[in-house]
């Protein structure tokens, strides 16, 4: 009876001894990708890209590397399906991230510094390297456990999100190659939960990036008189203050979600005449300039918000006139929303709440992601795309400093994934071949 229990604890010993192991080697693989320095805006794209490719041939997984841009390898990774016939699950992330200012920072931003908390801090820890890994780790336990898909699943890494996507996953989304994957749903990024609910994002605000241009006579600085410039962009400036401030009592009062809302930032202010020590100070300028960076949801009426633009913020009856350095459509080709259904129409949606559930993950409200992110051009394609990044319990750092995600955190990620995955690339529609967008 003595001998058995001794040889009971000695063999739960040496299975949690195992499980540290293999926990150790899943941690030191995440840590070697952040360890990569892909910070715009000279990301070592070749280094990550070759560790994805190793990463990639240890799980048997088919791969090829495209150049849409010299420079700009995006990685494109495939484990097939028994079913062709059906519509494929594609798995997208992106290997770049933004800049770090490393004097900031608790531990340097490319270290992967593991602390006694079991924080990890690095760049790119939220965003979102994590999904990326966390997608070839959940293959790798699904792989192990002898789990076949009927779907083929397909892994894309892609470069530039972080400045614009349009040398990464927006040639990617117009390709031949993309074409032939015949795609039924797209997974990609979305953001840490404070809470013990992960967010999921089903649309996201489109980007309108103003410029308000203002002119009139220039004028002794001791002068006063009407229709300076100085005088009506500021009017103009106040106006959108008024605005923006209407938005925000929204969110304020919880009446709307932070995506919810149209967002209004100035982002620059020109004017004046410099000199080599500042500007001239007795000249009042004859033009006048401010930039703002602001975000629609396709929600919102996108029409009336340009009329407002044109006959309150930027009226020609001021001198005023104005451009969009950047105006991206609310409306996909067909003119509807560019959103993704969460309700019995989508039924990716409702596999992406049972598999979050029988994960023993909580799912909050869908959302709109606040900003932009790739998915925005497969939704422009009309394909499902569901913005998810399995962050429970965590503060939302992604573009700030001492950016973090616990491991323990990353691993429950794995097994959140792991589930989703699984219960896509098993599910059958039957009677049709379930998921393609004409379906959808």
């Amino acid at each position: 009876m003595e001998l058995s229990f001794h040889l009971c604890i000695i063999s739960l010993l040496l299975l949690s001894s195992k499980s540290a192991a293999k926990e150790s080697e899943i941690i030191s693989r995440f840590q070697r990708y952040l360890q990569i320095n892909t910070a715009q805006p000279k990301p070592l794209y070749r280094e990550a890209a070759d560790f994805i490719l190793s990463e990639a041939a240890s799980l048997s997984l088919e791969s090829q590397t495209l150049e849409f841009v010299p420079g700009k390898p995006l990685v494109l990774l495939k484990w097939p399906g028994s079913d062709p016939s059906l519509s494929s699950v594609l798995l997208n992330s992106h290997t770049d991230v933004v800049p770090a200012e490393h004097d900031k920072w608790t531990h340097p931003p490319f270290s992967a510094h593991l602390d006694s908390n079991g924080d990890i801090y690095a760049r790119g820890s939220q965003d979102m390297k994590c999904v990326g890994i966390q997608y070839l780790e959940a293959i790798r336990r699904l792989k192990a456990s002898g789990f076949e898909p009927k779907r083929s699943v397909y892994l894309s890494f892609v470069p530039d999100e972080e400045i614009g996507g349009h040398a990464g996953a927006e040639k990617f989304a117009e390709s031949d190659v993309f074409k032939g994957l015949n795609v039924g749903i797209v997974l990609d990024e979305g953001l840490a939960s404070p809470t013990e609910n992960y967010r999921t994002f089903y649309a996201e605000r489109c980007p309108m990036w103003l410029v308000i241009k203002a002119t009139g006579a220039p004028g002794h600085g001791a002068k006063l008189y009407d229709n300076t410039a100085m005088e009506n962009l500021l009017k103009s400036i106040e106006s959108v203050r008024r605005f923006r401030a209407s938005q925000f009592d929204l969110v304020k009062a919880g009446l709307k979600a932070e995506g919810e809302v149209v967002s209004v930032n100035m982002v620059f202010l020109k004017a004046g005449t410099p000199t080599p020590t500042g500007f001239v100070m007795n000249l009042q300028p004859s033009e006048a300039e401010a930039g703002f960076d602001i975000r629609v949801p396709p929600t919102a009426d996108q029409e009336s918000l340009e009329r407002r633009i044109a006959e309150e913020w930027a009226p020609s009856s001021r001198n005023m006139t104005f451009m969009f350095k950047q105006k991206v459509s609310v409306l996909d080709d067909s003119g509807r929303p560019i959103l993704t259904a969460t309700d019995s129409s989508n039924p990716w949606w409702g596999l992406l709440e049972e598999a979050v559930k029988k994960a023993d993950g909580k799912l909050g409200k869908p959302e709109i992601f606040p900003a932009s992110t790739d998915a925005r051009y497969f939704r422009l394609l009309g394909l499902p795309a569901i913005g998810f990044s399995p962050m429970a319990n965590t503060p939302i750092l992604l573009h700030d400093h001492n950016e973090f995600l616990n491991k323990d955190e990353y691993l429950k990620g794995i097994e959140i994934y792991e589930s989703i995955i699984k219960a896509y690339a098993s599910y059958v529609d039957h009677g049709r071949s379930a998921g393609s967008r004409d379906e959808l």
